[in-house]
């Protein structure tokens, strides 16, 4: 494979996407870019009342994102970072917002601030999108037992994996930004070796595909 390459890794809560980033890193011995969440000032205060602290979670996620991504495309080895900028609006502000837990008003500044911002920003390479039910989905999240976790809105969590699909074949349809697609029902990329290595041969094969 040429590069370096810009990688992000997409998913709902739960696929397992920093599971996934480490071990891909570590297999191709790139450089990887975890999610800020056990440093997250606002996630807990969110999930137990989440139209009170949505716009903050929100501009938190973004502003953290937006500063890896800027360290990203400063780099000179092929980078992985666990959830993409892109997803904080298309899906997450966005389902926040039409579950009725962001203001109108608030929806307007977020989407106008991430304009802004990613104008400044290089797309990724290619996306992998980490794909998963929502039944199996409340499985991982129940197995990991982060307790802020456990008391998710269901709903929410289905609108989310809604979005997701949404925004993912709207990219393939565009071409904007190159997708691989795994779907990770009824694996464990843990456990099973030979799915791993599977997608890890998937990926290398859509970088050249693409990139030569």
């Amino acid at each position: 494979m040429k590069g370096p390459f810009f990688i992000g890794v997409a998913g709902n809560i739960g696929v397992g996407k920093t599971t996934f980033t480490q071990m891909i890193s570590e297999h191709f011995d790139w450089d990887p870019h975890y999610e800020v969440v056990v440093d997250n000032p606002y996630l807990e205060d969110f999930y137990s009342d989440m139209m009170r602290w949505s716009f903050h979670l929100q501009i938190f996620f973004l502003s953290k994102r937006f500063q890896v991504q800027k360290t990203i495309t400063r780099l000179q080895r092929t980078t992985i970072q666990d959830r993409t900028i892109y997803e904080d609006a298309n899906i997450f502000a966005k389902s926040i917002f039409e579950l009725g837990n962001m203001t109108e008003r608030d929806w307007d500044n977020y989407r106008e601030l991430f304009g802004e911002m990613t104008s400044y920003l290089k797309s990724p390479d290619l996306i992998i999108y980490l794909q998963a039910g929502t039944d199996s989905l409340i499985s991982r999240i129940k197995k990991r037992g982060r307790d802020y976790e456990q008391s998710m809105d269901l709903e929410y969590l289905h609108l989310l994996n809604m979005r997701y699909d949404q925004w993912i074949g709207e990219l393939q349809k565009s071409g904007d930004i190159p997708v691989l697609l795994i779907p990770t029902d009824g694996h464990d990329f843990v456990e099973e070796q030979d799915f791993r290595k599977d997608i890890f041969r998937r990926v290398e094969q859509r970088l050249t595909d693409l990139y030569g």
